[in-house]
Parts: C-alpha cells; sequence; structure tokens
C-alpha cells in the first residue's frame, strides 16, 4: 500500500537528483513498510539495523526519519509519532504539509502491510540503493573517459573506478563522508573492548614476538608501520617472520590471517626459500644450493612443507609497481577473501615506482606521494600496513651504527606519514668487521689483550638483533631485544639475559 502524500521530498530538488533522476532505481513503499514497523515497535529496528542504514533511503525525508529514529532507540529512548514530532518542530519541518490527512507518521504506521515482512523490505531498499550508486559510478565512468586530457590517463580512470566501487562494495557508500561521534564512539569502546579481552597485552594482530607485541601491542587496523635498516641488517627476514606467523594457525590463536607480501626486491621462490629455512630450521644456503641436504634434512623439510601448505600467503612479485597497482590489488585481494585480509607488506618502498613520467621530478615528492597511498591503503582497507624502508649511508659514516630518524632515505615524507617507525639493529654485523690487527709498535700481548676483549664483547652480542622503536602514535618508544639465528633467517624472542661487558 502506497500513501497518497502531496510530496516525499524535503525538496522540490532531491539530494539524488541526476539528469537521469526518472531512471533511477526507488521503492519508496518498501521505504514506508520499514519505517511505520519501526515507530509501531521499536524492536523491528534490531531486525534490519545491520541490513540498512539512512543512506540507502531514496527520499530526504525518510532518512531524516530514520536517522532521528536511530538516535532515540540507540540512546534507550521510544522512537513513536509523538516523540518525533519535538525532533521536527525543532528542525522547523511541518510534516502535515507532506499529507493530505495529516499526521505522515502515523500514517506510516497504519499502512503498513505486513509487520513481519520488514526483512525482505528492508533487502529491496538496499537493492534500490546499490542499483543507483552504480548508475552513478556508471555515468562517471563514461563522462570522464569522453573527455580527453593529457595528464588524465585512463589507468588512472581505471584505479578510481576500482576504488569506487570497492568502496561500495565494502563500505556500502562511494565516498567514506563524514561520521557521526556517537558510531565514531562505538568503533573506540568495541577496540577498547576487545584490548581488555586480551588483559591489555595484546588488541591487533600477534607478530610472534613477546616484547614487540607487548611494546606495539601487536599490529593494529589503519597503521602504517615502517620498518628500516641498512642492507644486512635482516628488515626482509624480520618482516617474513611476523607475516607468515600471522598468516600460520597455532595453538595460540583460532584462525590464521591472510597476509599479501609484495615482493619488490626478491623473488616468489627466494621468499618461500627463506620461509621454509625459518620453519625447518635449515640452512637456508644448503636449501639454495642443495648441499647437506640428507635424509633427516629433507624430512624436516618435508615437515615444514606440510605444515605451511596451506597458509593464506599471498606473494606479489611484479617489479616497478606503482602505489595505485598496490592498492587495486589489495582491495582485490580482500574481496577475493570476503574482507578478510589481515595484512600487506611492502619490500620495499624505494623501489615502488612512481605515478609521474617525468624524470626530472623530485623523487622525495615522489615517495611522499607513495607514503601517503600507502597510508590510505590502510585506512580505506582497515588494515595494518607494514612498508620496509632503506637507510641512507650516514649511518656508516658515524661511530655509533644506531640508525635514527634521520637516517631514513627520504626522510621527511616516511616520518611523517607513518604511525610507526622501527629500525633493525645487528650490532654484531658492525663488529665482527672490526676484528683487531696488530698495530705498528704494538707489543703481541697488548694485541692479545686487546684481541681478547674484542672476541668476549662478540661472543655477547652474537645471534642479537635490537628493534628500535623511534616512533609510534599510539604508545611508548623504546628498544626490543631479539635473537637472530642469521642461517636460518630467523628472529625470535631472546632468551639469552647475559651481562653484555663494558668495551672492549
Amino acid at each position: 500500500m502506497v500513501l497518497e502524500v502531496k510530496n516525499l521530498s524535503l525538496n522540490k530538488k532531491s539530494e539524488n537528483s541526476l539528469d537521469i533522476k526518472g531512471q533511477l532505481p526507488q521503492n519508496i513503499e518498501a521505504e514506508q513498510n520499514v519505517l511505520g514497523s519501526i515507530l509501531y515497535n521499536n524492536e523491528y529496528f534490531d531486525k534490519i539495523s545491520e541490513t540498512i542504514d539512512a543512506n540507502h533511503f531514496f527520499d530526504p525525508l525518510h532518512k531524516k526519519i530514520f536517522i532521528s529514529c536511530s538516535k532515540l532507540i540507540s540512546r534507550g529512548q521510544l522512537a513513536s509519532p509523538i516523540t518525533l514530532k519535538a525532533f521536527f518542530e525543532e528542525n522547523e519541518i511541518n510534516l502535515e504539509q507532506f499529507s493530505d490527512e495529516g499526521n505522515y507518521l502515523q500514517q506510516l504506521i497504519d499502512g503498513v502491510g505486513n509487520f513481519l515482512a520488514i526483512s525482505d523490505y528492508a533487502n529491496e531498499i538496499k537493492e534500490c540503493f546499490f542499483r543507483r550508486e552504480l548508475i552513478k559510478i556508471g555515468s562517471k565512468i563514461v563522462n570522464d573517459a569522453s573527455l580527453f586530457k593529457v595528464d588524465d590517463k585512463t589507468e588512472f580512470q581505471i584505479e578510481n573506478a576500482e576504488g569506487k566501487l570497492y568502496n561500495l562494495a565494502e563500505n556500502g557508500l562511494l565516498v567514506q563522508g563524514p561520521k557521526s561521534f556517537d558510531d565514531v564512539l562505538s568503533d573506540t569502546i568495541n577496540r577498547i573492548d576487545t584490548a581488555m579481552k586480551h588483559d591489555g597485552n595484546l588488541s591487533g594482530l600477534d607478530t610472534g614476538l613477546i616484547d614487540l607485541n607487548s611494546k606495539l601491542g601487536g599490529l593494529h587496523p589503519t597503521d602504517l608501520l615502517i620498518l628500516a635498516g641498512r642492507p644486512g641488517m635482516g628488515k626482509t627476514a624480520l618482516a617474513t617472520n611476523i607475516a607468515f606467523h600471522i598468516a600460520s594457525p597455532n595453538d595460540n590463536k583460532v584462525t590464521a590471517k591472510p597476509v599479501l607480501f609484495f615482493s619488490l626486491e626478491m623473488s616468489s621462490v627466494q621468499l618461500a626459500t627463506r620461509i621454509l629455512s625459518e620453519r625447518s630450521n635449515i640452512d637456508s644456503e644448503h636449501l639454495r644450493t642443495g648441499r647437506n641436504l640428507n635424509e633427516n634434512a629433507y624430512s624436516k623439510l618435508i615437515k615444514a612443507n606440510t605444515n605451511i601448505y596451506q597458509a593464506p600467503f599471498f606473494i606479489d612479485e611484479t617489479p616497478a609497481i606503482t602505489i595505485s597497482q598496490i592498492a587495486s590489488r589489495a582491495r582485490r585481494k580482500k574481496r577475493e577473501l570476503n574482507g578478510n585480509l589481515g595484512l600487506i607488506v611492502i619490500d620495499y618502498i624505494q623501489l615502488i615506482m612512481g605515478q609521474s613520467k617525468n624524470n626530472n621530478e623530485n623523487r622525495v615528492q615522489e615517495l611522499s606521494t607513495i607514503t601517503r597511498g600507502l597510508k590510505a591503503i590502510a585506512k580505506d582497507l582497515n588494515i595494518p600496513v607494514l612498508a620496509l624502508s632503506q637507510l641512507s649511508r650516514a649511518v656508516e659514516q658515524r661511530e655509533d651504527k644506531r640508525p635514527n630518524l634521520s637516517d631514513l632515505r627520504e626522510s621527511g615524507s616516511i616520518e611523517q606519514d607513518a604511525d610507526v617507525v622501527m629500525f633493525v639493529f645487528r650490532e654484531e654485523y658492525y663488529h665482527e668487521k672490526i676484528e683487531p690487527i696488530r698495530k705498528d709498535g704494538e707489543t703481541l700481548e697488548q694485541h692479545n689483550e686487546r684481541y681478547e676483549n674484542w672476541k668476549t664483547y662478540y661472543e655477547n652480542i652474537k645471534g642479537q638483533a635490537q628493534v628500535i622503536i623511534a616512533k609510534q602514535r599510539h604508545g611508548p618508544i623504546g628498544s626490543i631485544n631479539l635473537s637472530f639465528t642469521d642461517r636460518f633467517t630467523k628472529f625470535g624472542n631472546l632468551i639469552k639475559n647475559d651481562k653484555i661487558p663494558e668495551g672492549f
């Protein structure tokens, strides 16, 4: 039953108006039945609250009625024609102008055909909404493709269209607009509740490293985490260890979380070899060359392969990939996984190709665009993004080799856009390069004493690594001590806690 009303829209020109307005899918009767059912019995709101929201309504008046009902019900108050009347009077909206018979809200209740069919009405409203939005996207694609602009490349138009379609499918909206504080507060309380359930220790993804979990609270959605280090420090190994732990089912978590790994430097085979080495405790060099692989080692390899075979770990080894391609493939993978993508890893930032074809463009500006793009991916997909970065050579020129924020290559934009900046540092790597040699005029006894001091210090730092958290928006900074086994490319929780001697 469709109510006979003068004009359902608050304005003659609807907010949905287009040149093709008359063709836009809509079902006013379904909207009226949903609103009438809610006003009759507020318990019906719970049946459709996860199916539709105010944005799904075609008519602006119905949208405002739904918003006011939602606010009153969420506060534990009654939403009825009487309680809503005050809301509309405050906004100087006279509902009687929309009906020949007076009280439009009461007419909504009286006009409901079947209260039990409210879920079907809600689904119809949502279907009409998605069809309207698809028409908008299609119209925009046609218009953009018809207009020729030198700087507006077709690949960018495709990426933009794909992004709009993703947002529509994922969020039910073309563009994520302003959120009310009620919604923001509700999301915040849910996150706090999640943290409390983990006793304050781990509210994000488990890295597999106890001290790192304690410092970061895990890897959190929407965060851009930068893991930087000089060549040889093991940043790729650490990122791989963390990523594969997240993607691997174990006794400590219910299910594994899929990981998408963009390996711009190493091939997928090289990456898989590292993972097998770390998981099987077989020397990675032996796996690569085939040397010393006896029957026992091969059995360990088969067992490791069986355990990790079905892990949801996806590797994209495309070289010279652009930030828009990364965003597109990440959105596509999340859709394929029904929204269950847990983490994105990029190895590494400096190998991402800039969008500009102008060779004279400042690389710092390109990197700024890239890091902003990575942060946008983390927010849009609501997952953490772990991006690796190289450090400048300035580290090598100092006596103290521990990195700091100013050592990041093109550091300004990376430091600014990142939520967390971490450095991998292995003192062992530098210390073994300064093995004492006998100096001119130095006695053998003096040399031996200096060598023994060097050796003692080396034995104490051997197999150890540090993760230096130099920036964290939501928590403390500081250093984490880890173990590192070079031949297995494996980081782990540090058990050894011997005191390192002073100097050498």
